[in-house]
C-alpha cells in the first residue's frame, strides 16, 4: 500500500504519536504500508513553512526507498520559488501540500496558481487537505474552516498539467468535484480516509462518478489512527483489481513509482 497523506514532526496544538521517521516507519510495518507521502505538521503553522521542510528532508534523508517528501509551501511568502527548488531538486520532494485556510491565501488567486504551475512544471502532484484536524478539536485560538470545494475546483481547471489530490475529506457527491461528467478535467484524485464505505458509501459512489484511476489511498495518520482507512479497503464492494489500484497502482503512476 501506499499511503499519499501523512505528516511528520510537531502540531502546535496537540501533541503527534508516531511523528518521527523512525517512528512512522514502525507503524507502517505493522499495517502493511509500503510507503507513505510525508509533509511537515508543524509547517501547518510556521510563519516560515519552508524550515518545516528542512525537518522533514533530515527525518526521510536515509528512508527515501520509502518516505516520500512532500514540500508545504505559502505562495504569498516571499522566497517560495527558491524554497520549491531546494525542495524538489536538493530535497528530492515529489509532491507539494498547500493549506489556504492556515496561511490566509485563496486558491484561485494569482500567487496560489503560480505556485501550482511552478509545481507542475517539475512533475510535483499538487495535494490539498481539506482540514488538517477536526474543527472540534481545534485550539480555541483558531478558527479554520474547511477549504471550500468551488475554489478547488477554480484551482483545478486554471492549471490543467498539474495533478491534484485532495486529502482528508468528504461529502465530495454534493459539490462539482464528486459529479459524473461535472466539466473538470480529469487532473484530480481523491483520497479516502474520511471518505464511507458503507451506509452511503460515498467511496463507491467516487469510482462510479469519476473511475476507480482516480481514488487514492491514505490515513493521515498521525493525526489520524491508520485503521479505519484499512478496515474501508477490506469492507469495499470493488473487485480486487480496483482495490490494488486504490491501494497502490494509481498513487505509483502518479508518483512515478517503480511497479506503476
Amino acid at each position: 500500500m501506499i499511503d499519499v497523506n501523512a505528516y511528520l514532526g510537531h502540531f502546535a496544538f496537540r501533541q503527534l504519536r508516531y511523528n518521527t521517521a523512525d517512528k512512522l516507519l514502525a507503524l507502517m510495518d505493522r499495517k502493511k504500508i509500503e510507503r507513505a507521502v510525508v509533509s511537515s505538521a508543524a509547517a501547518i503553522t510556521y510563519r516560515n513553512t519552508q524550515a518545516g521542510n528542512e525537518e522533514v528532508a533530515a527525518e526521510i534523508r536515509n528512508h527515501r526507498d520509502r518516505l516520500i517528501g512532500a514540500a508545504v509551501l505559502n505562495p504569498v511568502y516571499a522566497g517560495w520559488r527558491d524554497d520549491l527548488k531546494i525542495c524538489h531538486e536538493e530535497f528530492g520532494m515529489k509532491a507539494l501540500r498547500l493549506y489556504p485556510r492556515w496561511h490566509n491565501y485563496k486558491l484561485t488567486s494569482r500567487p496560489a496558481i503560480e505556485l501550482a504551475n511552478a509545481a507542475a512544471e517539475r512533475g510535483m502532484a499538487v495535494t490539498i487537505p481539506i482540514r488538517a484536524e477536526d474543527p472540534r478539536q481545534q485550539s480555541w485560538l483558531v478558527d479554520i474552516p474547511n477549504v471550500d470545494y468551488n475554489e478547488i475546483a477554480g484551482l483545478i481547471r486554471a492549471v490543467p498539467r498539474a495533478h491534484f489530490i485532495l486529502l482528508s475529506g468528504n461529502g465530495f457527491l454534493g459539490s462539482v468535484l464528486g459529479r459524473k461528467d461535472s466539466g473538470l478535467g480529469s487532473n484530480y484524485s481523491i483520497e479516502i480516509c474520511r471518505l464511507s464505505a458503507l451506509v452511503e458509501n460515498e467511496l463507491g459512489a467516487l469510482i462510479r462518478n469519476l473511475g476507480e484511476d482516480r481514488i487514492v489511498f491514505g490515513t493521515g495518520m498521525p493525526f489520524h489512527y491508520p485503521d479505519p482507512a484499512l478496515v474501508k479497503m477490506e469492507v469495499l464492494d470493488a473487485s480486487a483489481a480496483t482495490k490494488e489500484k486504490i491501494r497502490r497502482g494509481n498513487a505509483a503512476r502518479i508518483f512515478n513509482l517503480p511497479g506503476a
